[in-house]
């Protein structure tokens, strides 16, 4: 709208003042704003009368009559593709790269010009090419900005066919990519599955999500570094990430394929519609991880019923999430000494009902969990007429009912790996619908195998 010469303002807490500038600012637009000190749901209802009075409604009034209308501060200029920004030593580059918060923390691997160009001899693609204007800085998610932070990561440079499909995935308008940023802190978790698995190194076994393994820790370690430059998703004293709390990057998670067929069970890949030679990647959102999930027996009920008591205490709080909005999407890792007992009785899909079925809470608990995050109305029957939910949730007006945490048996994902010599699982937990389930196929360059060998 005010690109159209419309006047408009925004409603913001003083806690998003700093990221609202960030957004404004990629997408081209003066930020007029009504300013909330602090959070609103720990306040009484005099002292929100009081601020909105004081604070919110003069700032309104002035956006919307145009007393604020643009920011007149220069833009900072930024380097181009193959502009050299320094030539200096390692620790001149650290300590460069660091004062322009380009770095997670964490020293990089210098992103020369010879380093660069080794990621590109992995791609038939041209440096040039433009996947999408990422949110929330706006900037160019091109195949040379791939290679770059390639480069910056550790990865090596055969990993690039990977690093090309992830950054597809995020760019997916599917995967939400604008909403990394939010307070509760959510991290990407990759899951890497078919052939490419093999071929570069990635561990699948025991460790599986522990640093130590080159591909499986670069490639985390890459996308929260892209994030951060690309997208601008940067902490104090950068801006553009409010993740209250939040959380490290995860190393990628590599699928164990050859375990799953010999079960007889589809792999995570064929699960999310590719061919089982595909190579293929995903991305999902994770805010929380379950306990270590340790189940025995030799019958399948006593491992997915363990599923059932563990991940469904442990997802009970933040489901309301995702049930208000229609959709989430749990994932389950599961040990492939569980999995094999597990295959000789149940399909997949079978493992998949039994969960739904079983993890459930009152619906008055839900909806109390719901009010402390803010949706103070959050009311089931209404999304079960609008048709964010079926019909299931409002079977009854019964507060004391059990409506299943999660919406519907089919978005929950399953993935066979970690240690085969121990009864071990664990559950991811996403976010609602932000960062949902995104899969892309690897594409690799002519000659894969040939230019692999080197």
């Amino acid at each position: 709208m005010e690109k159209l010469g419309i006047p408009t303002a925004s409603i913001i807490g003083s806690g998003f003042v700093k990221q609202a500038q960030t957004v404004a600012k990629g997408l081209g637009v003066p930020l007029p704003m009504g300013v909330y000190p602090g959070p609103p749901m720990v306040d009484s209802e005099d002292e929100i009368r009081r601020k909105v009075e004081e604070s919110l409604v003069p700032g309104l009034l002035s956006g919307l009559t145009g007393a604020v209308r643009s920011t007149d501060e220069p833009e900072a200029v930024e380097p181009g593709p193959w502009e050299v920004v320094l030539r200096g030593g390692f620790d001149e580059v650290q300590d460069y790269f660091y004062r322009h918060l380009w770095t997670d923390g964490l020293p990089i691997v210098p992103p020369t010009r010879e380093r660069v160009e080794a990621f590109l001899a992995f791609t038939d693609r041209g440096a040039d090419d433009v996947i999408r204007v990422l949110p929330q800085e706006g900037r160019e998610a091109s195949i040379y900005s791939i290679a770059v932070h390639g480069v910056m990561s550790g990865c090596r440079p055969e990993y690039m066919p990977v690093l090309i499909a992830l950054i597809e995935a995020i760019s997916d308008p599917h995967f939400r990519i604008e909403d990394a940023g939010s307070t509760p802190g959510w991290e990407p978790l990759i899951i890497v599955s078919g052939p490419i698995v093999r071929q570069l190194d990635f561990n699948s076994g025991q460790g599986v999500m522990r640093v130590g393994r080159q591909a499986n820790t670069s490639l985390g370690r890459f996308l929260r570094l892209y994030m951060r430059n690309i997208c601008g998703y940067r902490i104090p004293p950068g801006a553009g990430d409010k993740g209250s709390i939040a959380q490290s990057f995860f190393v990628a998670l590599a699928e164990d394929e050859e375990s799953a067929r010999a079960i007889g069970w589809s792999s995570f890949g064929e699960d999310s519609g590719f061919a089982p030679d595909d190579s293929v990647v995903t991305v999902t959102s994770v805010n929380c991880v379950s306990p270590p999930v340790y189940s025995s027996g030799d019958n399948a009920v006593n491992h997915v019923q363990q599923f059932v008591d563990v991940l469904g205490r442990t997802f009970a709080y933040w489901a309301q999430s995702g049930v208000k909005r229609g959709y989430w999407f749990p994932l389950i890792v599961i040990g492939p000494g569980v999995a094999r007992v597990i295959a000789r009785e149940w399909s997949k899909d079978e493992v998949r009902r039994f969960i739904w079925k079983g993890a459930t809470i009152p619906a008055s608990l839900m909806k109390h969990f719901a009010y402390q995050t803010g949706a103070w109305t959050m009311d089931l029957a209404q999304l079960v007429r609008e048709g964010t939910l079926p019909a299931y949730y409002a079977a009854s007006d019964d507060p004391e009912r059990p409506v299943p945490l999660i919406v519907r048996p089919e978005d929950i994902g399953i993935v066979v790996a970690g240690d085969a010599d121990r009864n071990q699982s664990r559950g991811y937990m996403s976010n609602n619908t932000q960062g949902s389930r995104t899969s892309r196929k690897v594409v690799l360059p002519e000659n894969w195998l040939e230019r692999l060998r080197g």
